[in-house]
């Protein structure tokens, strides 16, 4: 365009700029209306989709606004072909960045419904993360005129190498997709490896599990050694759990009185203790004649693993308690000691003592 500027063109400028800030400013107050109302909502997306917008729309309308003016501005072809670009590669980028984090948000939502805990597998949300921004970064250079092409051929030779420095990264990310895609393992999980380590999974990323132990330590597990040991799981195949306690008493106890004491105090315990599954029929197991009294084992039930050892604490004191109130006797060690015929034993001198 051969043309003096002019006032005109100034005023035309200046209007698309203010209009393209003030639009920025009425976008950013009226997606905040909108995040208040999507709060009151059941679905997360309308959360994570409201929350991404109101940072990058803003400048989206305020790239509309440069748009405009230099539309209306007596550029020459070439200046004019290179803010076109320029603002088409802004329009991408806000695009891309907008589109990753939603998704990714989608993703952590999802993960977070499922596994019901505040931390999420982010490999999945990294991965799909990177793929997105992969995408909008090939869309990009397609728009600029870049060919992508040479650019793909130099990844694929190239990716030999890398696999090849990289075994051990790309063995725990793969070790990891596939624990989070057979469901073995979940964050919120309580899990006890075969080599004692064992606790909480707080997170699975691309390279490690992080687990929280009872004691607030935390334990870094790689993905690789993770999938290929010994473990138990005690949040599957269901989250409740049987509790065993182990119990004594005399020889000379009813065995039917200690039985209806013991479902008594379980039954207590179960309705009265935060955990205890209050429906679950209490069963008592006679199961050994020992040294000292007969052995047996007393079976409850807790919502989940954590909440074992209230519920044993409790369930004892009572029962000790109740033993003690109802007569059973809580038999001590005892042996029962053979001695030959005394004329046969050896005098001690006692002065030698």
């Amino acid at each position: 365009m051969n043309r003096d500027l002019t006032l005109h063109d100034v005023i035309v400028v200046g209007a698309a700029l203010v209009c393209g800030a003030a639009g920025g400013v009425l976008l950013r107050v009226a997606l905040r209306w909108l995040g208040e109302r999507a709060r009151s909502t059941r679905w997360s997306g309308d959360d994570i989709i409201v929350d991404t917008l109101r940072t990058l729309a803003p400048w989206a309308s305020m790239a509309a606004g440069v748009a405009a003016a230099a539309a209306a501005l007596p550029l020459t072809a070439t200046v004019g072909h290179d803010v076109n670009q320029t603002l088409k590669a802004v329009l991408i980028l806000v695009s891309t960045v907008t589109a990753a984090r939603v998704v990714a948000g989608m993703v952590r939502s999802l993960a977070l419904s499922r596994s019901g805990v505040a931390g999420t597998a982010t490999i999945f949300v990294n991965i799909t993360r990177i793929a997105v921004l992969a995408m909008g970064v090939l869309i990009l250079l397609e728009t600029l005129g870049v060919s992508i092409a040479p650019l793909l051929t130099a990844l694929g030779v190239g990716g030999l190498a890398v696999a090849l420095a990289l075994q051990d990264t790309l063995a725990n990310l793969f070790a990891g997709v596939h624990i989070l895609a057979s469901k073995t393992v979940q964050p919120g999980h309580y899990i006890r490896l075969s080599s004692g380590e064992e606790g909480y999974v707080v997170d699975i990323n691309w390279r490690n599990t992080a687990v929280r132990q009872l004691s607030d330590n935390l334990v870094i597990i790689p993905n690789a050694k993770l999938g290929n040991t010994i473990m138990t799981n005690f949040h599957q195949p269901e989250q409740q759990m049987s509790v065993m306690v182990q119990a004594r008493v005399g020889y000379g106890s009813d065995l039917d009185q200690v039985e209806r004491v013991t479902i008594e105090v379980a039954g207590k315990v179960m309705s009265g203790v935060e955990g205890g599954v209050v429906d679950h029929e209490t069963s008592v197991r006679f199961h050994t004649f020992g040294e000292s009294g007969i052995d047996f084992s007393v079976f409850l039930r807790a919502l989940e693993f954590s909440d074992q050892y209230l519920i044993k604490h409790e369930f004892m004191k009572e029962l000790h308690r109740r033993f003690r109130a109802e007569g059973i006797e809580i038999p001590l060690p005892t042996r029962t000691l053979v001695l030959p015929d005394q004329d046969r034993l050896p005098l001690l001198d006692r002065s030698a003592i």
